[in-house]
């Protein structure tokens, strides 16, 4: 039954994910800690295997999305590698900031992000292309804290790589593209710190690899891709101010709980 619970998982995250072009991580996380309360795990160790169970599952969706802006023309490899470098250094810290801090403080900090991010796409807040991207360093250095803060949080990055690229005055369908492209090294590098941080530790549930719990993995991965090309056909069906209210609303919700939890 709770295997089941985690295919119904992924489809809901890649159904959302498709819907509202964000990365599944955000809903993952919240669905798992309440999946983990429930299955009696040790409270000072929920959140840490919820966000490290997350960013693995990024590693699929974010190749499977990643090829088909490659087959549209919209990937700026030169940009990606930049960004990219920097983020695998950002997500492997992110990592093991998490691993130094209670539950507690990670779920008021991931209660935050979340009503951060109801603000945004309920008052449809985006920043204006007033810049250029600029040079391999400062966009290193960029990418290091978007790869940091994403590792923090358990997610791919689009909600801060997306605005980010787009204030330096990317096309939006680029920015899209390399967002996908760089939730890979988000993730891959993410995973591995939530690995190794979590490594050796007694309190874990059975079937886990460090802070990463592989049967919420595979149920997620089975059906999450599959799913978000769903959404993202019902996207283009629906009201998009509808669909970012909706998104707003469930992001007030998924921050109370963290608070809650907190």
């Amino acid at each position: 039954m709770l295997f089941l619970g985690y295919l119904v998982l992924g489809a809901f995250a890649g159904l959302l994910a498709g819907l509202f072009g964000i990365g599944g991580g955000l809903i993952i996380v919240p669905v798992l800690v309440l999946s983990f309360h429930a299955q009696g795990v040790s409270p000072e160790i929920i959140t840490h295997l919820a966000l490290g169970t997350s960013l693995p599952t990024m590693i699929f969706t974010g190749f499977s999305s990643l090829r088909a802006h490659q087959e549209a023309g919209a990937v700026d490899w030169v940009m990606i590698r930049r960004l990219g470098v920097g983020m695998l250094i950002g997500a492997w810290l992110g990592g093991m900031t998490a691993s130094q801090l209670s539950a507690s403080t990670l779920n008021i900090i991931i209660g935050c992000f979340a009503w951060t991010m109801a603000v945004q796409m309920g008052l449809n807040l985006k920043p204006k292309a007033e810049r250029r991207l600029p040079g391999p360093v400062g966009t290193g250095i960029a990418g290091t804290f978007i790869g940091w803060l994403s590792a923090l949080f358990g997610i791919g990055g689009g909600s801060m790589t997306v605005p980010y690229l787009s204030w330096n005055s990317v096309p939006m369908r680029n920015a899209v593209a390399a967002s996908a492209a760089c939730s890979i090294p988000i993730a891959v590098a993410g995973s591995l710190s939530y690995l190794y941080a979590g490594w050796g530790r007694t309190d874990l549930p059975e079937w886990s690899v460090g802070f990463i719990y592989l049967p919420a993995l595979l149920g997620i991965i089975l059906t999450s891709t599959q799913f978000a090309r769903i959404g993202a056909r019902l996207a283009h069906r629906l009201s998009p101010q509808r669909l970012k209210q909706a998104f707003a609303l469930l992001m007030l919700v998924i921050g109370a709980k963290f608070m809650l939890f907190s």
